[in-house]
């Protein structure tokens, strides 16, 4: 039995420059610190060497504080075995990492800098197809097919990048062939660069990040724990937890009258799992316009107790009856410009940035008259 953790995407030094600041830094030591999460994983689970498959680093030139203290990290966690595979964000293009890497790398740390067999263990060959460009155009793991490593052996594939159309990166395309694992006689290969789970087949894996970045996976950052019994036998694959921060985004679809405020508090993460979750809130439906200010109310509210939170009203429409219009004005201009906003937030013909300026400022300007309203 060879037990391991397969993992990828660190994305370590990742920057966050679209969030606040203090939350830049949290997001940034969290990366570092999944390095500790997934040794904790591995002793807990009996595995004795951990795989990650590529974008350990987010750049090709990540300062050398960060280089030094990430192998420092894994240095600690000896006995257990790190086998480091150049990504596309960190491929081998990048000379000056690498060569600072190899100066320091500690004994329990494996760069698989060339495609070549590495023994992790007896019996147990890793087949690595280190990324040698950001884009490499071709099939890094063919060479797998003709690796020999002897009868009885247990043969692990690792590699970074795009099953034929289906990548992180939408401009890779046709990089790595689906049926890998069956060619080369792979007990198992482990894949890294999309940062969601996903299964290829029984032998293929993407790891998926072990701690999320962005809300498009909408998963949590897991590993995969994979025990292989011996050569040609099917692995057994259990997700285990890694990561400091949930990334969410949960539906509100409101209809006509609803309470949307009660709505909204209905699907909110529980108190204690506030301040570690980034949260986007999806409306949909239509809610009338004191709704809709209620809403919007309700998440000013909530945010704070969160890492982040957003609220987005995209697909809410507004109905607005003449009793909203008249709480800001019967009459005049105040009361045309109430209707000219309404229109404009809800005209297909508009940018989604233009019905959102609109639909704002008719939320605002209906929150002003709610609180003059004798």
């Amino acid at each position: 039995m060879f037990r391991f953790l397969h993992s990828s995407d660190l994305h370590i030094g990742k920057r966050f420059g679209n969030l606040p600041g203090d939350l830049r830094g949290r997001l940034r030591e969290a990366r570092h610190g999944v390095i500790g999460r997934l040794a904790e994983q591995a002793r807990a689970n009996g595995a004795t060497t951990i795989l990650l498959a590529g974008d350990t680093f987010d750049t090709e030139t990540p300062t050398p504080a960060m280089l030094r203290q990430a192998l420092a990290e894994m240095a600690h966690h000896a006995p257990l075995r790190w086998i480091v595979l150049p990504g596309n964000h960190d491929s081998l293009l990048a000379d000056q990492l690498w060569e600072a890497a190899r100066a320091v790398v500690p004994d329990n740390v494996t760069l698989a800098l060339r495609a070549e067999p590495l023994t992790v263990a007896p019996g147990v060959v890793v087949l690595p197809a280190p990324c040698t460009a950001r884009r490499p155009g071709r099939d890094l793991t063919e060479w797998m097919t003709s690796a020999a490593t002897g009868d009885g052996t247990i043969r692990l594939g690792l590699a970074h990048g795009a099953i034929q159309d289906f990548s992180e990166d939408a401009a890779a395309s046709d990089v790595i062939a689906p049926d890998r694992a069956a060619r080369a006689g792979l007990d198992y290969l482990a894949l890294g660069d999309w940062h969601g789970q996903v299964t290829v087949n029984d032998r293929t894996r993407y790891s998926g990040t072990p701690e999320p970045d962005r809300f498009k996976h909408d998963k949590p950052g897991q590993a995969l724990l994979v025990s292989i019994a011996g050569p040609r036998s099917l692995p057994e694959i259990t997700p285990v937890d890694t990561a400091a921060f949930a990334w969410r985004t949960i539906p509100l679809h409101l209809l006509g009258d609803e309470d949307s405020a009660m709505a909204l508090d209905a699907l909110l993460p529980a108190a204690p799992l506030r301040r570690q979750t980034l949260l986007r809130i999806a409306a949909s439906g239509r809610t009338r316009l004191g709704g809709r200010t209620a809403l919007v109310a309700a998440a000013e509210a909530a945010s704070h107790d969160f890492a982040h939170f957003e609220l987005d009203e995209t697909d809410l429409a507004t109905d607005c009856e003449s009793d909203d219009l008249d709480l800001i004005d019967r009459a005049g201009a105040l009361r045309e410009a109430a209707q000219a906003l309404l229109a404009e937030s809800d005209d297909p013909a508009r940018s989604a940035v233009e019905r959102d300026i609109a639909r704002a400022a008719l939320v605002r300007l209906f929150s002003y008259a709610e609180a003059v309203e004798p």
